[in-house]
């Protein structure tokens, strides 16, 4: 089996962390764990190493995006195959990581898509059209349909953590919309397979009307930025420095 790191963000996720841990290493034990604390307030960093996970903490808040350029530069510099997101709250069956995990065998990327066919999961309205509008784009640029490229349940394969090293943006959606894309454009392929959301384990999500503009507009804005965006080259030479940093 390929060595794979499970790579979970989480920020102030004290409530859920250490379930989904928990859940994680017994559903995948051969699959080591990662936590990246993003400069979490609570107890997540005490909760998260209680549950079994390793941690890497980060200074300050730096979003999702950040916190996953994180995690895969410690893929690349421990020398995993193969990483996958799952997030801290419990919303990613971590039964379905293997089934995401398989879509490498024929891609560099592999999206695990709640709109393909599987479990009940729904978004209504302006949010739901910006979805539909950004997978139509982005299936043009990866020449196979794509029914939600905002998903993060997503792998990759040791091509697309060095990408990701190369070039992961912390933008607002950056870390999903922008990521693909200019991965995408880099030579880069990508797939998607099935799965079921579950409700959060702590929390609350917002059915916010005006939130729901504010993501449509945000989204549509978050794509053209990466399709202008310069590709980063397979053969570029990647700044360990800088990424350390």
């Amino acid at each position: 089996m390929p060595r794979t790191l499970l790579i979970m963000p989480a920020w102030n996720e004290e409530e859920a962390i250490g379930t989904t841990v928990a859940e994680a290493r017994l559903v995948l034990p051969d699959i080591d764990v990662l936590v990246v604390d993003d400069g979490s307030t609570d107890n997540t960093v005490a909760v998260a190493q209680a549950a079994g996970a390793s941690v890497l903490s980060l200074p300050y808040n730096l979003g999702v995006g950040g916190a996953m350029r994180a995690g895969f530069t410690y893929a690349k510099r421990f020398d995993y195959d193969q990483a996958i997101q799952l997030d801290a709250d419990g919303q990613h069956d971590p039964r379905n990581v293997s089934k995401v995990l398989a879509g490498l065998e024929h891609a560099n990327i592999s999206i695990g898509a709640r709109f393909a066919g599987s479990g009940d999961y729904e978004v209504h309205g302006p949010r739901r059209w910006a979805m539909m509008m950004l997978a139509g784009i982005v299936s043009r640029l990866a020449r196979t349909k794509l029914t939600d490229i905002t998903s993060g349940f997503r792998a990759a394969d040791r091509e697309a953590i060095e990408q990701y090293v190369r070039y992961y943006p912390v933008e607002y959606l950056g870390d999903t919309v922008d990521s693909l894309v200019v991965a995408l454009r880099s030579g880069l392929s990508a797939t998607q397979v099935p799965v079921a959301m579950r409700p959060r384990q702590a929390g609350a999500p917002s059915n916010n009307p005006y939130k729901a503009a504010v993501y449509l507009g945000r989204s549509m804005f978050s794509l053209l930025v990466a399709l202008t965006r310069r590709p980063v080259k397979r053969g570029d030479r990647v700044d360990e420095k800088k990424d350390a940093a």
